[in-house]
């Protein structure tokens, strides 16, 4: 089934394995509460127990520079979509509350990126991420 909509998320490509994988589980969150329609259905295995539901549709994960992080932030920006964001100091922080402290606190001009996810029209989230690769 092809969506009429498209998830990436555009990782910095000198993280660490635990780094990519935490940036993406927070995105991932941010997206999904952002935009309830793509979640899907609960799941349910054979013996009748019931599990979560995830993400419905392909969630692309591409690699980039913190400069192409920054470009996808302000394709988004210019698109008015909110995207999902996580920068350098909230791997410094403990909890919500400090993550959008540190958020706040950084200048908007200079934003060190780790992360950023984008949700919207396909065709409209393949022009933000022109450019870029899966990471690898």
């Amino acid at each position: 089934m092809i969506y009429e909509t498209k998830t990436v998320l555009v990782l910095r490509r000198d993280l660490a394995g635990w780094q990519a994988a935490n940036v993406a589980a927070f995105l991932a969150g941010g997206l999904a509460g952002t935009h309830p329609h793509i979640v899907g259905e609960p799941y349910r295995d054979g013996a009748g127990r019931d599990y979560t539901a995830l993400i419905r549709e392909p969630v692309f994960v591409l690699g980039g520079t913190l400069e192409e992080l920054r470009r996808t932030h302000q394709r988004a920006l210019s698109r008015e979509l909110k995207p999902a964001i996580y920068i350098e100091a909230m791997f410094t922080t403990t909890n919500d509350a400090d993550n959008r402290a540190a958020f706040a606190a950084a200048s908007p001009d200079a934003l060190d990126f780790v992360g950023v996810g984008v949700h919207g029209p396909r065709k409209t989230i393949d022009k933000i991420v022109n450019g870029l690769k899966f990471l690898s």
